[in-house]
Protein backbone atom coordinates (compact mmCIF):
# COMPACT_ATOMS: atom_id res chain seq x y z
CA UNK A 1 0.00 0.00 0.00
CA UNK A 2 1.39 3.41 -0.92
CA UNK A 3 1.01 6.44 1.30
CA UNK A 4 -1.56 7.84 -1.10
CA UNK A 5 -3.52 4.58 -0.99
CA UNK A 6 -3.33 4.64 2.80
CA UNK A 7 -4.72 8.18 2.90
CA UNK A 8 -7.53 7.10 0.58
CA UNK A 9 -8.28 3.96 2.62
CA UNK A 10 -8.50 5.94 5.86
CA UNK A 11 -10.74 8.52 4.18
CA UNK A 12 -13.03 5.80 2.86
CA UNK A 13 -13.19 4.13 6.28
CA UNK A 14 -14.08 7.43 7.95
CA UNK A 15 -16.81 8.10 5.39
CA UNK A 16 -18.19 4.55 5.69
CA UNK A 17 -17.89 3.80 9.41
CA UNK A 18 -16.62 6.85 11.24
CA UNK A 19 -19.48 9.28 10.50
CA UNK A 20 -16.98 12.17 10.15
CA UNK A 21 -13.44 13.15 11.05
CA UNK A 22 -12.88 14.37 14.58
CA UNK A 23 -11.82 18.01 14.64
CA UNK A 24 -8.18 18.73 13.89
CA UNK A 25 -7.60 19.72 17.51
CA UNK A 26 -9.18 16.50 18.78
CA UNK A 27 -7.10 14.46 16.35
CA UNK A 28 -3.95 16.24 17.53
CA UNK A 29 -4.83 15.25 21.09
CA UNK A 30 -5.54 11.68 19.94
CA UNK A 31 -2.20 11.60 18.09
CA UNK A 32 -0.44 12.66 21.28
CA UNK A 33 -2.27 9.93 23.19
CA UNK A 34 -1.31 7.30 20.61
CA UNK A 35 2.34 8.39 20.66
CA UNK A 36 2.24 7.98 24.44
CA UNK A 37 0.91 4.45 24.08
CA UNK A 38 3.68 3.68 21.60
CA UNK A 39 6.24 5.12 24.01
CA UNK A 40 4.90 2.92 26.81
CA UNK A 41 5.40 -0.25 24.73
CA UNK A 42 8.90 0.83 23.68
CA UNK A 43 9.82 1.63 27.30
CA UNK A 44 8.73 -1.85 28.34
CA UNK A 45 10.21 -3.71 25.39
CA UNK A 46 13.54 -1.87 24.99
CA UNK A 47 13.84 0.15 28.19
CA UNK A 48 14.10 -0.63 31.85
CA UNK A 49 10.40 -1.13 32.52
CA UNK A 50 8.62 -4.46 32.28
CA UNK A 51 5.17 -5.24 30.96
CA UNK A 52 2.43 -5.18 33.56
CA UNK A 53 0.19 -8.22 33.90
CA UNK A 54 -2.21 -8.21 30.99
CA UNK A 55 -0.19 -5.79 28.85
CA UNK A 56 0.89 -6.97 25.43
CA UNK A 57 3.87 -6.31 23.21
CA UNK A 58 1.76 -4.71 20.50
CA UNK A 59 4.43 -2.46 19.05
CA UNK A 60 3.24 -2.74 15.46
CA UNK A 61 -0.38 -2.05 16.38
CA UNK A 62 0.61 1.06 18.34
CA UNK A 63 2.70 2.30 15.39
CA UNK A 64 -0.29 1.73 13.10
CA UNK A 65 -2.50 3.73 15.49
CA UNK A 66 -0.06 6.66 15.26
CA UNK A 67 0.01 6.39 11.47
CA UNK A 68 -3.81 6.20 11.31
CA UNK A 69 -4.30 9.47 13.16
CA UNK A 70 -1.51 11.16 11.19
CA UNK A 71 -3.24 10.09 7.97
CA UNK A 72 -6.52 11.50 9.31
CA UNK A 73 -4.87 14.84 10.04
CA UNK A 74 -3.27 14.91 6.59
CA UNK A 75 -6.59 14.16 4.92
CA UNK A 76 -8.57 16.76 6.78
CA UNK A 77 -5.95 19.48 6.26
CA UNK A 78 -5.40 18.72 2.58
CA UNK A 79 -1.83 17.47 2.91
CA UNK A 80 -0.47 15.05 0.32
CA UNK A 81 1.88 13.05 2.54
CA UNK A 82 3.62 11.43 -0.43
CA UNK A 83 4.65 14.81 -1.81
CA UNK A 84 5.55 16.15 1.63
CA UNK A 85 7.69 13.12 2.48
CA UNK A 86 9.51 13.43 -0.85
CA UNK A 87 10.22 17.12 -0.17
CA UNK A 88 11.30 16.29 3.38
CA UNK A 89 13.74 13.63 2.18
CA UNK A 90 15.23 16.10 -0.31
CA UNK A 91 15.57 18.72 2.44
CA UNK A 92 17.25 16.27 4.80
CA UNK A 93 19.58 15.02 2.08
CA UNK A 94 20.62 18.53 1.12
CA UNK A 95 21.06 19.66 4.73
CA UNK A 96 22.50 16.52 6.33
CA UNK A 97 24.24 14.53 3.59
CA UNK A 98 27.63 14.95 5.30
CA UNK A 99 26.56 15.79 8.84
CA UNK A 100 25.94 12.23 10.03
CA UNK A 101 28.77 10.64 8.06
CA UNK A 102 31.19 13.06 9.71
CA UNK A 103 29.71 12.70 13.20
CA UNK A 104 32.30 10.92 15.34
CA UNK A 105 29.55 9.99 17.82
CA UNK A 106 28.02 7.70 15.19
CA UNK A 107 31.19 5.77 14.40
Amino acid sequence: MTIKEAQQAVDQWIKTYGVRYFSELTNMAVLTEEVGELARVIARKYGDQSFKEGEKDNLGDEMADVLWVLLCLANQTGIDLTAELQKNLEKKTSRDKERHINNVKLK
